[in-house]
């Protein structure tokens, strides 16, 4: 970043080195359907990371042959990712967010609320 009072002049911008990472593990959903559907999990995953207050950057998805898929979001302030497994209904969630402002935990109602899993084990590491 260039210092703006003399452009020519590099300056380093600090960043605290923390941040929480989420651990999500979303069982028995009741949607095969939903579970092997990109487009619908790419809006989700989407929605989803909104909620914790990040930026999405970028977002990439593979479809596996027979099922499941695998989502990743570049955050501004990290990176979340979604892998199912339409067979057995099982959903991971992955979400790292660097920093304070951004709240993880806030991305588990909206996943809940549209995979309908009939347990959930979540566990939150906070790092740095």
């Amino acid at each position: 970043m260039k210092n703006s009072e003399d452009p020519a002049v590099e300056t380093t911008v600090m960043h605290d080195a923390t941040g929480q990472h989420l651990l999500l593990t979303l069982k028995r959903c009741e949607s095969f359907e939903l579970l092997n559907d990109e487009q619908q999990l790419i809006e989700l995953a989407g929605r989803a990371a909104e909620a914790t207050g990040a930026t999405i950057m970028n977002v990439c998805s593979q479809k596996f042959s027979p099922q499941g898929i695998t989502i990743i979001a570049v955050l501004a302030e990290s990176h979340a990712s979604l892998h199912t497994y339409p067979e057995s209904g099982v959903v991971f969630w992955d979400c790292f967010t660097c920093g304070t402002t951004c709240k993880p935990e806030k991305s588990i109602a909206v996943l809940t609320d549209a995979l309908k899993p009939g347990e959930v084990d979540q566990q939150v590491v906070h790092r740095g």
